[in-house]
């Protein structure tokens, strides 16, 4: 059963990764040390192969388990473990659905040490969630993602950067790690219930996890950073390679209403970019597709009802349709031949999942398995990847795409999604992916002004 004193003693006796060696194939007022560039070699900016476009589609808070605990072929499971032991079944639910607590004090109780038992010992709000997070979604309802899955890849073994929400796994998806110094790495979410970047009130603060284990609640600096080893924009713009991240237009009054990974990034917010790169609303990556000015790279977050996030306060779920007529647009177009689309999902917002994290590091990490699809005419039909990924793999193949170089975070460690491809292949002709709801609708339809997540 879990104790809060084991939980810490899991982080602090486990055997410690360096930065390459778990790569597996198949306080407030502290201040941040001084910028560094990020490193960068002295390569051409374009890419080398077919794919010359990446688009990483982020949505939210579904484990592995709930989306495909069914699939065949796949690492899923159908019944789960109590923390008394009790073997019980998955029960079949909708897509729609209660936000469980999933920061990293619930990782570590889920965790339980690998035991992956103690998912009902969870909270909805301050509610006990008893057996709720042992389910899986129906997979009518999400038949989209499970089209294609059966189209192209996906893989079973990604793992989230680190246990913890959805603050955090936008900063691993831009910069691997959220490693503020030597010793701390963010962790959960600022303590601001505005935004969570830059705009944030003054006397915002974040959380901090310590190399040595130790949870530091709102100890840590301003969420306006420079992260020692920058981000991806950093690699990117120093070989003039062209990027984007499109991304829902907010309200002022509710948490993580700025719901966009680079308004935490100091030099993104106060630079010029923030007019150039940062593409407001989100569905924008539509009309760039259309008329031809798709980036090299670009990150789509959805607006709240297409996020998959499981408490819609207005019922509205369309997730599977959102990604689909991002994936069908691209499909019809001309940068088909030379596009690869990641679609994943944040973290496992709560829900049971099976497989333990292959090893902890120090920035409370690995996380949970959370599901990765991707899309390309040179992904081989029905390939259901086995290899051990996490976000960095993410990182790593863009990198390796546009001969960046290397952030030298998570990136480093991780084994790309590369080898779901295969370059030897002729590009594959594009089969539209079915679904209720086509690209004019989210056109057409005005943005919510929600949030996509609060924790």
């Amino acid at each position: 059963m879990f104790s809060p004193q084991r939980a810490f003693s899991v982080v602090l006796t486990v055997a410690v990764c360096s930065l390459t060696a778990c790569s597996i194939a198949g306080g407030s007022g502290r201040s941040l040390p001084a910028p560094q560039r990020a490193r960068a070699a002295n390569k051409p900016a374009a890419s080398s192969g077919p794919i010359q476009h990446i688009v990483i589609m982020i949505q939210e808070n579904r484990s592995f388990d709930d989306f495909f605990a069914t699939f065949p072929g796949a690492d899923g499971a159908t019944t789960g473990k109590r923390h008394n032991g009790k073997i019980i079944p998955l029960k079949e639910q909708t897509l729609a659905g209660l936000d469980i607590n999933h920061t990293w004090h619930d990782y570590v109780r889920d965790y339980d040490s690998g035991n992956m038992d103690g998912f009902d010992l969870s909270y909805i709000g301050q509610q006990p969630a008893g057996t709720y997070p042992y389910q899986y979604v129906n997979p009518a309802q999400i038949a989209p993602y499970w089209t294609i899955a059966r189209q192209y890849a996906l893989a079973d073994h990604m793992f989230q950067t680190q246990g913890s929400g959805s603050f955090t796994a936008h900063q691993d998806l831009i910069a691997g790690g959220t490693a503020i110094d030597p010793y701390d790495s963010l962790v959960d979410t600022p303590s601001s219930s505005l935004f969570w970047g830059c705009d944030a009130p003054p006397s915002t603060t974040t959380s901090l996890i310590t190399t040595g284990g130790q949870y530091l609640l709102d100890q840590g600096p301003f969420p306006c950073l420079t992260y020692p080893t920058g981000t991806l924009r950093d690699l990117l713009d120093a070989q003039k390679v062209s990027w984007k991240y499109y991304t829902p237009p907010h309200k002022q009054s509710t948490a993580g209403a700025l719901w966009n990974a680079f308004a935490a990034i100091a030099a993104v917010r106060h630079g010029l970019e923030w007019a150039t790169n940062i593409s407001i609303p989100e569905t924008n990556v539509l009309s760039d597709i259309a008329t031809k000015r798709l980036p090299a790279v670009a990150w789509v977050i959805p607006d709240q009802p297409d996020s998959d996030h499981p408490h819609r306060p207005h019922g509205i779920y369309h997730g599977p349709e959102w990604v689909a007529s991002v994936v069908n647009a691209i499909g019809t177009s001309s940068y088909w031949k030379t596009t690869a689309i990641v679609i994943v999902w944040d973290d496992w917002g709560g829900f049971y999942d099976h497989e333990p994290p292959p090893f902890l590091d120090t920035a409370g990490g690995l996380g949970f398995r959370v599901p990765m699809l991707v899309v390309s005419p040179y992904v081989p039909a029905g390939t259901i990847s086995h290899t051990q990924y996490e976000f960095g793999s993410i990182l790593k193949f863009v990198e390796g795409t546009f001969n960046l170089g290397s952030l030298g975070t998570t990136d480093a460690r991780a084994t790309s999604i590369s080898d779901i491809f295969n370059f030897n292949q002729q590009p594959r002709a594009f089969s539209p992916i079915p679904a209720v709801l086509n690209r004019r609708y989210f056109l057409h339809r005005p943005p919510s002004y929600e949030p996509v997540d609060s924790q």
